[in-house]
């Protein structure tokens, strides 16, 4: 049984915690959050012992793992912390605010010998993992154009001022955005070499970008773009568009898959379920404790995390500079 404590015990760490209740192999042990009434309350619903300083979380012999749920710019100091206590770690997206406090992380990471793995939470939802069966088969051949969008409301409830500061890691696309960026790059299955952009604030009254549109260039030069856009009133747009070689994918986290050939759709039995993010958490919690239990790499590491985080950090200085920005390449691992 592997030990978990939930560094950051708020909104998102209360939809990892009841993931990980569905999880044999897991079990909750501590939780931190400042506020000591709402730790305790959230240890009170969830289980385990509640702190208020996470420092303290991670010299608890019975936490053996630890989820990272903190605001973005805290994630680089208490992952490098978490790694020298010798716990694994399962680090929300996205990975660090900046590349550079990605590689520490890494870095740490394989100096202490734990597991390191990133919260994509796509690669785990039940519409992308159908979507990367039928790439896989090759009925469809090869990816050759992917369009991808993350359209929807910004200021939700759980909404924090340091997301509307780029400095502390926020914007829309760092925030949400990121997951149409994720799971476009996790489904051509190559990594980006370049980066063109155009970014802004459009609908709200905060320094980070609200909306951005993004073009990719891939290793194997096929294309892509993602559309990241945090509106102040409409409504969810979350699907994507694969062109493959012999057919097309449609991603809808609505409807489920469909597959495009002969100018027809047709849609694909059992991509869908009630509660997709709860059913891609637990996926992800088992697939962390697989990697754990199996001494096996985690199935989204930190070079991939990284890469991420590299693009949009490029798609930046792309708007900025009105031109392409290239990435080095790196093998998606």
């Amino acid at each position: 049984m592997i030990g978990v404590g939930i560094i950051g015990a708020g909104h998102f760490g209360a939809v990892h915690a009841r993931a990980m209740a569905e999880v044999e192999s897991i079990r909750l042990v501590a939780c931190c959050r400042e506020d000591a009434d709402a730790a305790s309350a959230f240890a009170a619903e969830h289980g385990g012992k509640s702190y208020t300083d996470w420092r303290a979380l991670l010299d608890d012999p019975t936490v053996d793992a630890v989820l990272i749920a903190t605001p973005h710019h805290l994630h680089e100091e208490i992952a490098i912390k978490a790694a020298r206590a010798g716990k694994h770690i399962l680090l929300e997206k996205p990975m660090a605010p900046s590349v550079a406090a990605c590689d520490a992380v890494l870095a740490a990471a394989e100096t202490n010998r734990v597991k390191l793995m990133i919260g994509h939470v796509m690669h785990f939802a039940l519409p992308c993992l159908k979507a990367k069966e039928i790439i896989d088969s090759g009925v469809l051949g090869a990816p050759v154009v992917g369009s991808s969008w993350m359209i929807k409301l910004w200021m939700e409830s759980n909404r924090r001022p340091w997301h509307l500061n780029s400095d502390s890691g926020g914007g829309m696309l760092m925030t949400a955005g990121i997951h149409a960026l994720d799971r476009l790059i996790w489904l051509m299955g190559q990594p980006v070499v370049g980066v063109t952009a155009m970014t802004g604030t459009y609908f709200h009254e905060q320094e980070a970008d609200d909306a951005a549109l993004i073009g990719l260039r891939f290793a194997n030069g096929r294309i892509g773009q993602v559309a990241s856009v945090g509106y102040r009133d409409g409504a969810v747009t979350f699907a994507m568009d694969l062109v493959c070689e012999k057919g097309t994918i449609r991603i809808d986290f609505n409807h489920g898959i469909s597959v495009g050939q002969g100018g027809m759709w047709t849609p694909v039995p059992g991509s869908i379920e009630p509660n997709w993010m709860g059913a891609a958490v637990a996926r992800e919690w088992r697939a962390f404790a697989a990697s754990i239990m199996n001494d096996k790499p985690s199935p989204v590491g930190g070079v991939y995390g990284g890469h991420v985080v590299a693009c949009i950090e490029a798609a930046h200085r792309a708007s900025a500079s009105r031109c392409e920005v290239p990435i080095p390449a790196t093998t998606l691992v």
